[in-house]
């Protein structure tokens, strides 16, 4: 069965790129969140990234109108109800995503697929809270959605094969490339990526060189397009540290301990881009 329809609940970062690029694939998209003023916001950052990509002549003036009228807001679940799939997008936090994973379980059809967007928190035991975990798989999208190529399927033990190959068949119509992950705290790319970045934030803490250095390093020595401090900006300092969390405790390795510098970070609210303060300034 195809899939036709679809749902984005949250519509920060991820969920508004996401809504994005399913709109710009030609899906009728619903995007969802708590309040109107929270939508307005994520309607209005993909209306600026549009005109970003009209600018950079990736799509055309006339493009960009027609996307808009793809896109739909709401604030309340029963709106879900004939989307065919439906991500969930929320912030990185499992209560909260159970949360939204049940509500959205009750307002969709019984064939609807439902997907989560977590970096890092287990697919099967998300799964596991729903009466029919075999229609249940992760999506992980990565950040800025309209400009990155991957997305990442996870199977929980539970998730049928059925799943798993309509939602490829989505990431290919999408223009987007799934490759696919076993189902282990971080996955596959943030397995690798996200130690790394906390390995450079020991690196500031321990004094070894400045943030400006570390990232000019691995830019100019390793041929990353951006250092991994301002990456960790880029992704939220809080998120990253739910993720390193989330891996201490699942591998019970302390290799994966979460940096002290990173941890102060967040508790001083230097969360990165989005609070305009973290390894670096931002207006």
């Amino acid at each position: 069965m195809a899939i036709n329809k679809i749902a984005v609940v949250g519509a920060g970062t991820m969920g508004n790129g996401i809504a994005q690029v399913c709109a710009t694939a030609g899906f009728e998209v619903a995007m969802l969140d708590i309040s109107d003023e929270v939508l307005q916001r994520g309607l209005a950052t993909i209306s600026a990234s549009l005109d970003r990509l009209i600018k950079k002549q990736s799509i055309t003036s006339t493009a960009a109108p027609e996307i808009l009228t793809r896109l739909t807001v709401t604030t309340r679940y029963p709106d879900l109800s004939d989307a065919d799939l439906v991500i969930e997008a929320a912030t990185e936090n499992e209560t909260l995503k159970l949360r939204i994973l049940k509500e959205i379980e009750a307002a969709v059809a019984a064939d609807a697929i439902i997907a989560t967007n977590t970096s890092s928190i287990s697919i099967t035991k998300l799964a596991a809270a729903l009466d029919r975990p075999d229609r249940f798989i992760g999506t992980h999208f990565f950040n800025p959605v309209p400009m990155m190529a991957l997305v990442e399927l996870i199977r929980g033990l539970q998730t049928s094969a059925v799943t798993q190959q309509r939602v490829q068949a989505f990431v290919e119509a999408i223009g987007k490339t799934a490759i696919l992950a076993k189902n282990s705290p971080g996955f596959a790319v943030n397995r690798i990526l996200c130690p790394m970045i906390n390995e450079a934030v020991f690196a500031l803490q321990e004094g070894l060189a400045t943030a400006e250095d570390i990232d000019s390093g691995m830019k100019l020595g390793a041929n990353h397009p951006i250092g991994p401090l301002a990456l960790a900006d880029l992704i939220g300092l809080d998120t990253m540290l739910a993720v390193m969390e989330i891996f201490y405790q699942g591998f019970n390795d302390p290799k994966y301990r979460p940096a002290p510098l990173l941890k102060e970070m967040v508790d001083a609210g230097f969360l990165g881009r989005k609070s305009g303060r973290g390894f670096f300034q931002y207006k």
